[in-house]
């Protein structure tokens, strides 16, 4: 496994991450409370294999399952790891509406959240903080009071963020850095060989700045793990990813799916390690979920295979411009914040 440094930071994180939205058993009734997850006995045997792989980095947040997601993956670290020895990232949403009305500031929301993650993580700290998606509706000022304060009482090491524009992350860093407070040292956006448009923008700057790139949603919520056109349980069931995040451009994007096929063919492993494998040669660590073992034998795979230049430039060729999908075509309305957002899907 190899480490690399995550931004302008001392963590070494490994070269994926193992997302965790999959654990906590949600009824599928909302977008955050999926019924293709799994429960702690299963998300168990994930993580044990994860961290025999070498993976250090675990990516959760509040809003997967109600914090059932933070409580499995807290349980597991503390049966299975010492802790020093782990890269914990959680998150945190949006004030909502009661608290709005209630006078809740944006920085006593942000150290709420955490407080609340750590009790259901059972750990003292986290060791990256991540404002999950951008706030319209509070002060950014506010927000980034929240961050230097649970920072400054030792309960987050660094801050990240995710589901931002490039302009939004270096507004707010200026203006921390300019107060004397922690910066970003990550960004967790949406990208993979079928959703390439953080390329244009995004990822230079991030380069420039030397932060962090942790992907979600490497394998399209499967669609580069499979043939095209295949339906999977979770394809069926998730209907936030079928409608908003890949729903619209299944033509367009049929070329480049054949072409991992062909590639995985060609070297005889699952196509989802083509995918991963070529992700590692454009960020600093994907975050890969899985709700089973067998899940992480793609990963495996990733780990040793290592495309060449033709091979990266025959994936990347037949690639069209895509609009805005998912959370980040939300956060170009002023109006929303995350409750909005959760209104609508």
């Amino acid at each position: 496994m190899k480490y690399n440094n995550l931004g302008n930071s001392d963590l070494k994180v490994s070269q994926f991450a193992l997302g965790c939205m999959g654990f906590g058993k949600g009824s599928g009734n909302g977008v955050n409370d999926r019924s293709w997850t799994v429960g702690q006995e299963q998300a168990d045997q994930v993580i044990q294999k994860a961290l025999d792989l070498g993976l250090n980095f675990f990516d959760t947040a509040p809003a997967y399952q109600a914090g059932a997601s933070e409580r499995i993956l807290g349980n597991a670290i503390n049966k299975f790891a010492d802790r020093d020895k782990v890269v914990i990232a959680t998150k945190f949403a949006t004030r909502t509406q009661d608290e709005i009305d209630n006078h809740i500031s944006g920085k006593e929301h942000v150290i709420n959240s955490l407080n609340q993650s750590l009790k259901n993580l059972n750990m003292d700290y986290v060791d990256l903080y991540i404002y999950h998606i951008w706030d319209w509706l509070t002060p950014m000022e506010e927000i980034a009071e929240g961050l230097n304060e649970v920072v400054k009482q030792g309960k987050a090491r660094y801050i990240g963020i995710s589901n931002a524009y490039a302009w939004q992350i270096a507004q707010m860093n200026n203006y921390m850095k300019a107060k004397g407070y922690p910066q970003f040292i990550s960004i967790q956006d949406h990208y993979n060989l079928i959703y390439r448009e953080d390329e244009r923008e995004l990822f230079t700057f991030a380069h420039e700045d030397n932060l962090g790139i942790t992907p979600y949603s490497p394998l399209a919520s499967g669609r580069l793990a499979h043939p095209f056109g295949t339906q999977t349980a979770r394809r069926k069931q998730d209907l936030f990813s079928e409608k908003d995040k890949y729903g619209r451009y299944t033509q367009i994007d049929k070329p480049i799916i054949d072409r991992v096929e062909e590639i995985a063919e060609k070297h005889n492993v699952p196509m989802a390690a083509v995918s991963l494998a070529w992700l590692k040669t454009k960020v600093t660590a994907p975050i890969v979920g899985a709700t089973k073992v067998h899940h992480l034998e793609a990963l495996e795979k990733a780990l040793e295979l290592n495309l060449t230049d033709q091979e990266i430039s025959h994936l990347e060729e037949p690639y069209q411009v895509h609009d805005l999908e998912g959370v980040m075509a939300d956060n170009r309305n002023r109006e929303n914040n995350w409750q909005n957002y959760l209104k609508k899907h």
